[in-house]
């Protein structure tokens, strides 16, 4: 495994976008109450240019975070490395964190939908493995690529505070998905978007395999492969590039993927060091939040064949507040259900397997074929 140094140099790409946004229209959400503002039409790609070094310090780091090299993956990560230093100041000293880029196999390959070359695991496989093998201390992951049971000595106790969980329209001749005319191809790599765009639109086209980082995905539609695109607003600000959104999608019209805009921080189960640093680091309304979407997508056995999204927030009441969704890939078939109780770990994990089920049930045989 190749290893390379990332410059520490702040790199305004790299920056989290902490700016909040104001709103005047309201979602049955409570906590998502913000919009954005008036978009702009150009689409701007090359935001997020990440310099890179061989690795050439001699100092063993004591804290050595692995993650994926996509420019997304490695914002994730220097927020992870930011957030580390605030929580323990000896870590700021040059050297004492590491940040390991791994290939994965979902990187690797990028001329098949990702249903076809495996689903599950394909962004984390290679990185679990390196931290099993103890060539990482901890690995960085976007939440919603994490499957739902952890290889074997490894635990994710720690998870960031959540971002923005909402998809968001990219066009340079639409406003929104209903302003394209018939026949407009959308592009995505992700069935659950696919499905949900087609049932309330079923006059567009959905080019599938429209996969790549956010800055490939940008460039593509710059170069009219398709007309519009969705991607999550959590990356673009995460990214800096919020400038390129054109509308933002209600829940109501997109329910997010399950763990959408959450980062999970994992190390290895004998790790007891390590285990203490990323606690301190840990968000408990957040870690709730994807405990309760994760049991959701683990009772339905979910695989990227399945288009599946669920949401769970603290309504304004303190309880919790879970939508679910399942749906055929062609999105002439919608199953939702929802969920209320209280904001617990037992609870939440149990209204997430109740709605599973419920949904299970509706489904009958065969619709989670394949």
């Amino acid at each position: 495994m190749e290893k390379i140094a990332i410059s520490t140099h702040l790199c305004p790409s790299l920056k989290p976008f902490n700016s909040h946004l104001s709103s005047d229209v309201g979602f049955s959400f409570p906590c998502l109450t913000s919009v954005f503002p008036n978009q702009r039409r150009k689409i701007l790609v090359a935001r997020a240019s990440i310099v890179v070094e061989q690795e050439t310090q001699t100092k063993l780091a004591l804290i050595r975070i692995g993650t994926r090299g996509s420019p997304l993956a490695l914002a994730q990560a220097y927020e992870t490395r930011e957030k580390l230093i605030a929580s323990d100041p000896g870590l700021a000293e040059e050297g004492a964190i590491e940040i390991v880029i791994i290939k994965t196999t979902g990187d690797k390959i990028l001329s098949q939908p990702l249903a076809d070359i495996g689903g599950k695991g394909l962004f984390t496989k290679e990185i679990d493995e390196a931290l099993i093998n103890g060539e990482i201390d901890i690995a960085v992951h976007s939440m919603k690529d994490v499957p739902t049971y952890l290889p074997d000595k490894i635990i994710l106790p720690c998870n960031l505070p959540r971002e923005d969980v909402r998809d968001v329209f990219i066009s340079l001749t639409a406003g929104s998905l209903a302003q394209l005319p018939s026949g407009s191809t959308v592009g995505t790599a992700s069935l659950r978007r696919k499905s949900q765009i087609l049932h309330r639109y079923p006059s567009l086209n959905v080019l599938e395999n429209f996969r790549g980082n956010v800055q490939t995905r940008l460039r593509k539609l710059n170069e009219g492969v398709v007309q519009a695109t969705l991607l999550a607003l959590a990356g673009l600000k995460r990214l800096d590039m919020t400038e390129n959104v054109t509308s933002i999608l209600p829940i109501e019209d997109m329910l997010p993927a399950v763990a959408q805009g959450a980062i999970g921080i994992a190390c290895r189960s004998d790790d007891e060091t390590m285990a203490n640093y990323i606690a301190l680091l840990n968000h408990e309304e957040t870690r709730l939040a994807v405990a309760c979407e994760r049991a959701f997508l683990k009772t339905l056995d979910g695989s990227c064949r399945t288009p599946i999204a669920g949401y769970a927030c603290r309504g304004e009441d303190g309880d919790c507040i879970f939508k679910g969704l399942v749906a055929s890939p062609d999105g002439t078939r919608v199953l939702e259900t929802s969920r209320k109780g209280p904001y617990t770990v037992e609870d939440m994990t149990l209204m997430g397997e109740d709605a599973g089920k419920e949904l299970l049930s509706r489904a009958g045989p065969g619709f989670f074929g394949n």
